[in-house]
């Protein structure tokens, strides 16, 4: 039941179906009969946060255990946190309405660094003190994990414990950890010692920062002899036996994916230097078609929904791809459920692969050629031809598809007006393809959409030495770029730079910052990743104030022998290589992948003796008389 406070105010705020949790598939328990109550925070709104797939894997997997409940809780908008606040409404479980703050955990996923604020708030609406030095009880201890928890730094004051690299087991090991901590009354401080013994765990109140005179980072030294110096990534070896659920939450409010989800792979084997992801989540681990197929008609099954999407970073990658479209389409098609590949590479596009997508339903068609010219492909190690992006698009089109979405990026490596420029070139290349095709779909005319995003330099890849380009000079290569297109068959959206100024600065930031994200909270950053919330004064002048130069953090090249804030933690793939890749990058020099060629990445040791992609993919021609 809504608690009447509550309820007598929903009218207030728009959309009220955030607030109220009781979705189809929701779990609720007795909480007299477990033993340790986790709350899911994802610090955003929750049409982003009911479409990760993380929550959906995790709050099964927890819930999965009798004697654990975990309950989702979003950051409210800015008029229900208006209410909150006036009406002393405390931060709350979905599934309860039981305040957070006397759970046993706080959990949150960073997917995202303009989410950092949001942490911080969603911790004081639920009436806890930010600062992790303040929360003296054992409960609750606030977590976070995701892919920015490879560089934790700037929320270091606030975070008890960071989960590194993939949570199926960890979660589990630390929540373990706590009930036993609870049973024989342990105090926080023995039990954070403890838990940063359990591999992937990162306790960062246990570890001291110390700096050279010019700001960088001199070293991170384990306080205890009983710690490890480097703290290793967790990862799920057998991708066919880890957990997956069979039923997910249905939202009452349209989420920005309202789709079926399924897993098919983690890792990449392409090696684009410019892709955080791509290096964070190697190795390259594959799940059976069968696994992939089993999972998906469980989902429809208990879901309703008519939209089901193959979720890695290279769907078309998975070996089995087309063997599993198969599959699915033999109950797919016939219940009129749409199979969406969101992950399509240009260079794996075939006319098979595009036939069994377009069987059930037709909409654009999405591809990253990232840069527009042959030189800048080489340099992020695209490796895809222009050949290759023209004959994708030529099938498409022969296929009967006349919009296509192209990805870009600006701001990369070594980039030129030219490289800028070629954007528009070869945009305008693929309308002048659709209308010189003498089998072109008739009587439609062709829209090839092009999104440019500013880069930003990420750790843990190639590019974390890079210097991110000014916010000036990103202006200058929009407007040269908007310049440059001259159809009106070419439609073109950039994204705002000063949003990946700050992006940058904390992507790179230090614990210093941990009082420049309080400071930039206090002064009303919230929900940063919307663009109408951001207001980049709060965050240039928190810096200001502070004493600390926005452009030490963004806008300089770092040596290779520099210590970086992150490089405490190891996500597998070594130094040498990623120096390595930025030298070839400088030289405009690509590097095979995976399949092709083993770029001694050093993944691999993640495996537990298991054979890395490249190995296993050789093994596969010779065993088929190809190698």
């Amino acid at each position: 039941m809504i608690p009447k406070k509550l309820e007598r105010n929903l009218l207030k705020v728009q959309k009220p179906g955030r607030y109220i949790g009781g979705e189809p598939g929701s779990v609720h328990k007795d909480k007299t009969k477990v033993d340790e109550r986790i709350a899911f925070c994802f610090p955003d709104m929750y049409e982003v946060g009911m479409s990760h797939l993380g929550m959906k894997i995790l709050y099964s997997l927890y819930n999965s255990r009798e004697n654990f409940w975990c309950e989702r809780v979003f950051a409210p908008d800015v008029d229900m946190e208006d209410v909150m606040r006036s009406e002393g409404i405390l931060l709350y479980g979905l599934e309860s309405f039981d305040p957070i703050k006397d759970f046993d955990f706080i959990a949150f996923t960073l997917q995202y660094e303009m989410s950092y604020t949001g942490v911080l708030n969603m911790l004081d609406l639920a009436g806890l003190p930010v600062r992790a030095s303040e929360r003296k009880e054992l409960s609750p201890i606030v977590i976070a994990g995701g892919p920015c928890a490879c560089n934790p730094e700037p929320l270091t004051a606030f975070v008890d414990l960071f989960l590194i690299g993939e949570g199926e087991e960890v979660n589990l090991e630390i929540t373990e950890l706590h009930l036993k901590a609870k049973n024989e009354g342990w105090s926080k401080e023995q039990y954070l010692h403890e838990a940063a013994k359990i591999p992937g765990v990162y306790v960062p109140s246990l570890y001291d920062v110390t700096y050279h005179e010019d700001g960088t980072i001199k070293a991170v030294t384990p306080i205890y002899d009983d710690i490890p110096e480097k703290i290793t990534k967790r990862i799920i070896v057998d991708m066919d036996k880890v957990f997956y659920p069979d039923k997910f939450v249905v939202p009452f409010v349209e989420p920005v994916h309202d789709r079926a989800m399924v897993e098919v792979l983690r890792g990449c084997i392409r090696g684009c230097r410019f892709c955080q992801a791509g290096f964070i989540y190697r190795p390259f681990r594959e799940k059976r078609a069968e696994t992939i197929d089993k999972c998906g008609k469980a989902l429809c099954d208990s879901t309703g929904y008519n939209e089901i999407s193959l979720t890695s970073l290279s769907t078309s990658d998975l070996s089995e791809i087309e063997p599993l479209l198969d599959k699915m389409l033999t109950w797919s098609q016939e219940r009129k459920i749409n199979l969406s590949l969101p992950s399509l590479r240009v260079d794996n596009f075939s006319e098979a692969l595009l036939e069994k997508i377009a069987k059930v339903r037709k909409s654009g068609l999405t591809f990253a050629p990232e840069g527009g010219t042959q030189r800048i492909r080489d340099v992020i190690n695209k490796n895809v031809s222009e050949e290759e992006i023209m004959n994708t698009c030529r099938t498409a089109f022969e296929g009967g598809y006349t919009n296509v979405k192209l990805y870009f990026m600006m701001g990369l490596p070594t980039e030129t007006d030219d490289d800028i420029r070629g954007i528009a070139v070869l945009a305008q290349k693929i309308v002048d393809m659709f209308y010189a095709m003498p089998n072109r779909p008739k009587g439609k005319g062709v829209n090839v959409s092009i999104s440019c995003a500013c880069f930003v330099p990420k750790p843990f890849t190639p590019f974390q030495f890079e210097p991110q380009d000014t916010m000036e000079e990103f202006d200058r290569k929009q407007k040269l770029l908007r310049s440059s297109i001259t159809t009106r068959k070419v439609t073109l959206s950039c994204h705002d730079a000063s949003t990946s100024f700050v992006e940058e600065i904390l992507a790179k930031g230090d614990r210093r910052l941990c009082d420049v994200v309080e400071l930039a909270w206090k002064k009303g950053s919230r929900l940063d990743g919307w663009s109408e919330h951001l207001d980049i004064e709060r965050w240039t002048g928190s810096m200001k104030e502070l004493g600390l130069d926005a452009a030490f953090y963004a806008n300089r090249r770092r040596a290779y022998d520099e210590i970086e804030p992150w490089e405490h933690l190891d996500y597998g793939v070594s130094k040498e290589f990623l120096i390595r890749e930025n030298k070839l990058a400088h030289a405009d020099t690509t590097t095979p992948n995976c399949k092709q060629k083993c770029s001694a990445c050093a993944a691999n040791k993640l495996l537990k003796g298991e054979k890395c992609v490249a190995a296993k993919y050789q093994d596969f021609l010779r065993e088929n008389g190809k190698g």
